[in-house]
C-alpha cells in the first residue's frame, strides 16, 4: 500500500520473475501472464509516485521506472507455425501495455525499435531438457510452470505421442494408462526438484482426478517428489469461440514441492457457471478436501464384504451369441437346441432391456450338439477363429472351441453391476440375476450378494465414491472391481441399522418392479428426466439408511460425502499398515504423502 521500501521490493520481484508454459501452442497462457504482470507493474509505480501524481507533477521519464520485459515469457512448442505466432502475439501484447502505460501516466511511449523478445522454442517439450533449452537466456530458475498441455487419452495418443509420454514416465508401473498430459505433471516435477521455489499450475482434463490416473500418477509425484497441492478448481466446462471447437470438461490444479498453510479449492456448482472458493486445510489429488492419499489396485476387498468379479470372456467372434429372432428360428428348426440356449446380457443389454442368449455347451454332450448343423458350423468357425489368432493363449483355447474363453459364470443368485453407465444417471442401474443368466466380461457379479449389499452399492455414498474413484469411457462411468469396489470403505452398522438398510433396498426394488413388468427398462426407470416418484422417493429413504449407517449427523453436498469417504479409506489402510499386513494389491499404498 504505501511502504515504499515493499513496493520497490515488490516492483523488483514482478521484474525478477520468469514463466515458462512448456506447450504454449499460440501463447495465449504467456499474452495473459505477461499483460497482467504489467498491469501490476503500473499499479506499483502508481503507489510509488501517488504524491507526485496526484500534484499533477511529471513523472520521471517512464522508461526508466518499467521493468518488466517480455523477455521473461518462455515458451516451447512443438509446431513451428504456432511458435512464431506466439513469438508476435507477445510482441503485440507488449505494443498494446506500453499504450496503457501512455495513458496512464500521460507520456507517450513505445519501444522501437524492438531489441527485447521473448523466448519461444519450437521444439518437443517432453524430449528437450527444461533447464537447458534456451541457451545464454536460460534463467537460473523459473519461477513459474503454467499452460495447458495437450490432453490426448490413451486411445487418443498417436505412436509419436506414446513414444514422446514412455520416453517421460518409462519407470513408473501402470503408466501405460495415463493421458498425454501427464507428461507434463511429471517432468514439472522433475524440474521442480531441482528447483524448489518453482512451483507450477496446468489446465487439464478432469479423467487425470479420476479413477485409476489418479494413484498412478500421484503416488509417484506425492512418494518421488513430495509433490503439495496448492489450489485446484475442480470440474468446469471450458470452452472457446472458434468454430467447431467441442468444449471439454477441465481442471486446475496448482502444485509444488513445498507445503503452504492456506490452500484454495474452488467448487462449481454448475459446471457452466463460476466458482465458489473455500479455503482448506488440505486438497488431496481427487480435488477434495482430505489427505494426501490415493486409492491404488486392489485385488480383494477392503472391508468384510463379498469379493467382485468380472463375467466370462466369451472369445467367441460374436458366434456364440443370438438375438431373439435367430434363437428362436434355431429352435423352431432343432428344438432339442432349445435347452442349449441360455439368458444372455452385457451391461449394455441389462441397462437398455435388449434379450439375447446365447450357446451353453458346457456340460452338453458332444453327440448331441454335432449332430445339429448350425451349432456345429458355429462351434468349427470359433475354433478357426481362435487357431488362426496371433494371440498364443487364443490359439490354445482352439482345442476348447465349444465352450468360452474364459468360464466365470455364478452358480448362485448374484448382482449384475455394469461396467459402463451414464454419467447423467444418479445411480448404476444393477440387479439381480439367477445363475442361468450369462453375463460377459463387459460386466461384474457378486455371488451370494444380498439386499444390504444391494443398498449400499447403490445408495449417494457409494456412488459418490464411484464419481471420484472410477475411470471413464468417453464421458461415461467405468466402474472398477479393483478400483471402486475392493477400496469402496464399507459402513460398520449397527443389527438395527443394517436392518433399515435391507428394508430401503428391498423398497428400492419393490418400487421398480411394476415398471419393469409393464416393459420400462432400467434405462428408463435410471433417465434423470424419466425417473418415477416412487423410485426417486424410494432411493431418498435408501440413502438416508445408509448415510445413517456412517454417522447420525446427515451429509450437507457430496463434497462432505467424499471427505469423510477418504477419511474412512485412510483409516482402512492405516489399521492394515499398523497390523503389518502388506497391501492387498502388492504394490505401495500411500498415507498422508508417505509410503
Amino acid at each position: 500500500g504505501t511502504n515504499r521500501a515493499a513496493l520497490q521490493r515488490f516492483h523488483a520481484k514482478l521484474a525478477g520473475l520468469h514463466l515458462l508454459d512448456p506447450a504454449c501452442g499460440c501463447g495465449n497462457f504467456l499474452v495473459v501472464a505477461y499483460r497482467e504482470l504489467r498491469r501490476l507493474e503500473v499499479e506499483t509505480i502508481r503507489a510509488l509516485y501517488r504524491d507526485e501524481l496526484q500534484k499533477g507533477l511529471q513523472v520521471l521519464n517512464v522508461a526508466d521506472l518499467l521493468r518488466v520485459s517480455v523477455e521473461q515469457c518462455f515458451g516451447i512448442e512443438v509446431e513451428e507455425f504456432p511458435a512464431q505466432i506466439a513469438q508476435v502475439a507477445l510482441w503485440l501484447v507488449d505494443h498494446q501495455m506500453n499504450l496503457e502505460v501512455a495513458d496512464a501516466f500521460g507520456a507517450y511511449f513505445t519501444r522501437l525499435p524492438l531489441t527485447q523478445t521473448a523466448h519461444v522454442l519450437n521444439a518437443n517439450a517432453l524430449r528437450v531438457d527444461w533447464d537447458a533449452a534456451f541457451g545464454n537466456a536460460q534463467p537460473a530458475a523459473f519461477d513459474y510452470l503454467l499452460g495447458n498441455p495437450p490432453f490426448g487419452g490413451k486411445k487418443e495418443q498417436s505412436a509419436a505421442q506414446k513414444a514422446d509420454l514412455a520416453a517421460v514416465l518409462h519407470a513408473i508401473q501402470g503408466a501405460g494408462v495415463l493421458d498425454f498430459v501427464t507428461g507434463w505433471y511429471v517432468k514439472a516435477a522433475r524440474y521442480m526438484a531441482e528447483h524448489p521455489e518453482t512451483v507450477t499450475a496446468f489446465v487439464s482434463t478432469n479423467s487425470i482426478s479420476q479413477g485409476e490416473q489418479v494413484g498412478i500418477l500421484w503416488n509417484e509425484l506425492f512418494t518421488r517428489y513430495g509433490a503439495k497441492l496448492h489450489f485446484a478448481h475442480r470440474t468446469f466446462r471450458w470452452t472457446n469461440e472458434a468454430r467447431g471447437k467441442a468444449a471439454v470438461h477441465v481442471v486446475i490444479e496448482g502444485f509444488g514441492l513445498s507445503d503452504v498453510p492456506s490452500k484454495r479449492l474452488f467448487e462449481y456448482d454448475d459446471v457452466r457457471g463460476e466458482p465458489h472458493e473455500r479455503a482448506v486445510t488440505n486438497i488431496n489429488p481427487y480435488l477434495v478436501e482430505g489427505g494426501d492419499v490415493v486409492v491404488l489396485k486392489r485385488r480383494h476387498p477392503l472391508c468384510d464384504v463379498p469379493p467382485i468379479r468380472e463375467g466370462s470372456a466369451l472369445i467367441d467372434f460374436g458366434l456364440f451369441v443370438l438375438d431373439e429372432e435367430d434363437a428362436d428360428s434355431l429352435v423352431a428348426a432343432h428344438p432339442e437346441a432349445a435347452s442349449w440356449l441360455r439368458p444372455y446380457y452385457n451391461g449394455d443389454d441389462l441397462i437398455n432391456g435388449i434379450r439375447r442368449r446365447c450357446l451353453w455347451l458346457e456340460g452338453v454332450a458332444p453327440q448331441a450338439w454335432r449332430s445339429c448343423d448350425p451349432v456345429r458350423r458355429r462351434v468349427e468357425t470359433v475354433r478357426e477363429k481362435r487357431a488362426g489368432s496371433n494371440r498364443a493363449a487364443t490359439i490354445k483355447l482352439a482345442a476348447t472351441p465349444a465352450v468360452f474363453g474364459e468360464l466365470r459364470q455364478p452358480r448362485r443368485r448374484y448382482l449384475f453391476v455394469p461396467k459402463t453407465s451414464s454419467e447423467n444417471r444418479r445411480y448404476i442401474p444393477m440387479a439381480f440375476q439367477e445363475p442361468e443368466v450369462v453375463l460377459n466380461n463387459t460386466s461384474l457379479y457378486i455371488e451370494g450378494a444380498t439386499a444390504y449389499h444391494f443398498g449400499v452399492l447403490t445408495s449417494a455414498m457409494h456412488m459418490t465414491w464411484m464419481r471420484y474413484t472410477a475411470g471413464r469411457m468417453k464421458s461415461d462411468y467405468r466402474y472398477s472391481n479393483t478400483v471402486v469396489y475392493n477400496n469402496f470403505p464399507w459402513p460398520e452398522p449397527t443389527a438395527a441399522q443394517r436392518s433399515a438398510v435391507n428394508a430401503a433396498a428391498q423398497a428400492v426394488l419393490d418400487a421398480r418392479q411394476p415398471f419393469l413388468d409393464a416393459g420400462a427398462t432400467l434405462a428408463d426407470l435410471y433417465d434423470p428426466l424419466a425417473m418415477p416418484p416412487a423410485l426417486v422417493k424410494a432411493h431418498a429413504a435408501l440413502d438416508r439408511a445408509v448415510d445413517r449407517a456412517y454417522r447420525p449427523q446427515p451429509f450437507p453436498n457430496e463434497a462432505g460425502r467424499v471427505a469423510f469417504l477418504f477419511e474412512r479409506y485412510e483409516a482402512h489402510t492405516n489399521a492394515l499398515f499398523a497390523a503389518g499386513k502388506t497391501p492387498r494389491s502388492g504394490r505401495t499404498s500411500l498415507r498422508s504423502g508417505a509410503p
